[in-house]
């Protein structure tokens, strides 16, 4: 079983076309298009210069990987960003107890105030009684 960084180290290679241990902007270009996507030559050229860690305007495979990770960071936090936007349901910026009984009953879990209080202060970490986004993402992660 290939463990993550060959996984990573083949569709580099695949992706490397000349064989150089380097992704140009135009190699990433025409990647993109074989998989049946469009990448125009300038957000190519941002996504590399985005992830080129050494500055040599190609990605070496720690770039790629940071480029790939990157992307799923974002995808990450954008469904993180849905889930709490579920449970906040006051539009305060933050899930209260309130909120969170709200959303557990919603689905088929009661608990009491005092509960979600106590679920709450596991992840508040300044103390406020209601969870931001940020302690949120990092309940979730």
């Amino acid at each position: 079983m290939m463990n993550k960084w060959q996984q990573f180290e083949r569709v580099f290679n695949h992706f490397d076309e000349n064989g150089d241990g380097k992704i140009s902007p135009s190699e990433l270009q025409q990647c993109v298009r074989k998989m049946g996507g469009e990448l125009s030559v300038a957000d190519a050229e941002a996504a590399v210069e985005f992830s080129d860690l050494d500055g040599d305007g190609s990605l070496g495979l720690e770039d790629f990987v940071k480029l790939v990770e990157g992307g799923e960071e974002e995808e990450k936090v954008k469904d993180l960003k849905e889930a709490f936007k579920m449970y906040e349901m006051e539009e305060s910026g933050c899930i209260t107890p309130k909120s969170l009984k709200r959303m557990l009953s919603r689905l088929g879990e009661s608990k009491t105030i005092d509960e979600c209080r106590i679920m709450i202060s596991w992840f508040d970490l300044n103390g406020d009684g209601v969870l931001s986004f940020d302690e949120f993402k990092v309940m979730m992660l």
